[in-house]
């Protein structure tokens, strides 16, 4: 099968379990009036006579330090039929800290309340679609935030034991009450406990969180371009990416009320995150990956291939981490920058999130289990599919640079090569200005370029440039560029739309209220016609060469070997392109500067990349045998410099 057979999980398979026998017996007594299994849920409850409601779940911890233990509020819309038919229903829940602050979606909805406080607009469609067909949807104020107690610490404890109680609650293990500081009890008795977690950036975060505690009764999770580890979303071996760490984005989000009573939350989150890079047991306690083991859950991820706000080494080592241990999962990757699929590609999206909850969560034999297990955007709205991901024959390949007949204007091959090239850091110009003259030599850069290909060669997966540099100063940031080179109409992920432009007109999926619509507006692919494609990237800061989690000052004229992670991509460079590395300093506002400004000589034989290519060895010596010496322009265009990366990860953005 495409997708990995799930470890077992008792809770999920004994009820498909009893599901099975009771429809055998049935078919055994009346086989006359049997019917088949069914394949997909439809529209049969009312909407508008949905249950809407609000729990405060006690998480069992004190973050706000009030004496009490913190409560975290639970809006829910249900559907009535079922309780009171005696039927329990399965939960979809996003937990969120922009229900209040900053809005969620393309078009920043939050969440508004009648008179008595129940939720009247839920965000996004979810509980549009989803309530009408027996689930019930559920939005969590993550601690600290609208109508939660608490405080809000980006990614730790407090974050993740926001959600994962409401899931304990859910399944009867958690105290909920009808009020935020009542003692009047509220029980879950509607659900099956079943639950789903989905949401994009900050959402999807807490889902991989709550899934790597292994709570029982998550059966999925749909993490749209999320963080798998809070270090990586702040720096980069050490490089800084932001000019702030997570006290900001923590002040940003919280209640005002929070904001007042929280200033230890706060000032822990800057004294252990330093602005030195330096591993802490903060970032421990924010790495999901090392608890993927955990995980009992199915993963669906979806993420942009362009994204620099939630840098895609986010979802690749966390895809790697689940498919070491066996994971069921199943992945969507496309040009865009940080974009939710339901604006990038809305039918097809709505249809597969509708079976995947089907099949994880009401158990129905769809077939989405034996469908491939990757879609990726191979051009704009152009989609191609994988039957597993990365592809079969996917073996990782050692390129190395080599001198070419201009200073910095090397080759790229198969072979060792000696000598040196040297650039100086210059923080004014990005990997754009760098791509545009890979052709000629310029003062900041070093490139390496294969011959022209005279077959499509495709990256997929993450790769890794070694390089072994010496520095003139006691300060120095490097960065990787892999880019393909040649002409080509990609989604223009610099834009402000991140590769999509919002219409006017609104399509509806699922039944409205007065308060609540589900009609959303229209978008289509912004796109770009370049030159050059930027494939993936990465950075690091130099003194960090010993340890990935502690720098040190350099000695300047001491050569010093670092190896940067590369992010995860999947990127088919055609026929007659060129494959090019670029190693330079700083990458304007996607990595801060360092003190000082040092030059760099690089030890080409001691320096390469290793790059994960279908076919391996065998497929690039193939698609660079016999070719021929191609022309191209002085200056190559691309995307506009990159958009400078947000501190928030999701908010009010799309």
């Amino acid at each position: 099968m495409p997708i990995r057979a799930r470890r077992a999980r008792p809770t999920t398979w004994r009820s498909l379990a009893t599901a099975a026998i009771a429809a055998l017996l049935a078919a055994l007594v009346s086989p006359a009036v049997a019917h088949s299994a069914p394949r997909e849920s439809t529209p049969v409850y009312s909407y508008e006579n949905a249950i809407r409601e609000s729990v405060w779940v006690d998480t069992g911890l004190d973050g706000d330090a009030d004496g009490r233990t913190d409560r975290v509020a639970v809006d829910i819309v249900r559907p009535r039929e079922p309780a009171q038919r005696g039927r329990k229903v399965p939960v979809i829940m996003d937990a969120s800290p922009y229900y209040s602050c900053c809005g969620r979606g393309n078009e920043s909805q939050r969440k508004t309340y009648d008179a008595n406080g129940d939720v009247v607009q839920m965000p996004l469609f979810y509980d549009n679609y989803f309530v009408p067909r027996g689930y019930a949807f559920v939005g969590v104020d993550l601690a600290g935030t609208n109508r939660s107690d608490g405080c809000v610490d980006v990614g730790g404890r407090s974050d993740v034991r926001s959600a994962k109680a409401v899931v304990d609650w859910l399944n009867g293990r958690a105290k909920g009450y009808t009020s935020r500081t009542g003692a009047d009890r509220a029980r879950a008795g509607w659900t099956n406990g079943r639950t789903g977690m989905i949401g994009k950036s900050y959402d999807g975060t807490i889902a991989n969180g709550v899934a790597a505690t292994g709570v029982e009764g998550l059966e999925t999770i749909v993490p749209i371009a999320a963080i798998s580890s809070w270090h990586d979303y702040y720096f980069a071996e050490g490089a800084p990416l932001y000019d702030s760490g997570p006290e900001w984005l923590s002040d940003y989000v919280e209640s005002p009320d929070a904001r007042a009573r929280c200033t230890a939350v706060q000032q822990k989150l800057i004294d252990q995150a330093p602005r030195t890079g330096d591993w802490t047991r903060l970032w421990t306690e924010r790495d999901y990956v090392r608890h993927a083991d955990r995980v009992k859950a199915s993963v669906f991820v979806v993420h942009g291939m362009q994204d620099l706000n939630v840098r895609t080494k986010h979802f690749g080592q966390w895809w790697s981490a689940l498919a070491a241990h066996g994971v069921e999962r199943k992945i969507w990757l496309s040009q865009t920058g940080h974009v939710d699929p339901f604006d990038f590609r809305r039918g097809a999206w709505v249809d597969t999130l509708h079976r995947w909850f089907d099949h994880e969560l009401l158990g129905y034999d769809n077939g989405v289990d034996d469908e491939p297990m990757a879609d990726i955007e191979r051009h704009p709205d152009t989609w191609t599919t994988s039957r597993v991901w990365p592809p079969r024959g996917t073996d990782t390949v050692r390129l190395h640079p080599g001198k070419g007949t201009q200073a910095g204007v090397g080759t790229l091959g198969l072979k060792t090569r000696s000598g040196a090239e040297t650039f100086t850091d210059d923080p004014r110009l990005s990997e754009s200005d760098w791509a545009a003259h890979i052709d000629a030599p310029t003062p900041e850069k070093a490139g390496f370029v294969t011959p022209g290909l005279t077959r499509d060669l495709r990256l997929s997966g993450s790769s890794e440039v070694t390089v072994t540099a010496t520095p003139t100063t006691s300060t120095a940031h490097l960065s990787a560029v892999l880019v393909d080179l040649g002409p080509d109409t990609i989604r223009d992920y610099a834009a402000s739309g991140e590769g999509i432009t919002t219409l006017t007109d609104r399509t509806c999926w699922g039944p409205s209220t007065a308060g609540d619509s589900s009609c959303f507006k229209e978008t289509a692919a912004k796109n770009a016609d370049v030159d050059y494609t930027v494939v993936s990237r990465g950075w690091a800061d130099l003194g960090n060469h010993a340890s990935a989690t502690k720098g040190v000052p350099l000695t300047p004229g001491r050569a010093y070997t670092i190896t940067l992670d590369l992010a995860a991509t999947d990127h088919v460079v055609p026929k007659g392109h060129r494959l090019a590395l670029i190693v330079a300093g700083t990458d304007k506002d996607l990595i801060d500067p360092p003190s000082s400004t040092p030059t760099l000589t690089i030890d080409l034989a001691r320096t390469s990349a290793r790059v994960p290519l279908v076919g391996g060895t065998r497929a690039f010596a193939a698609a660079t045998a016999h070719s021929t010496a191609l022309r191209h322009p002085s200056v190559l265009d691309g995307v506009r410099d990159p958009v400078a990366p947000r501190r928030v990860p999701g908010a009010g953005t799309r």
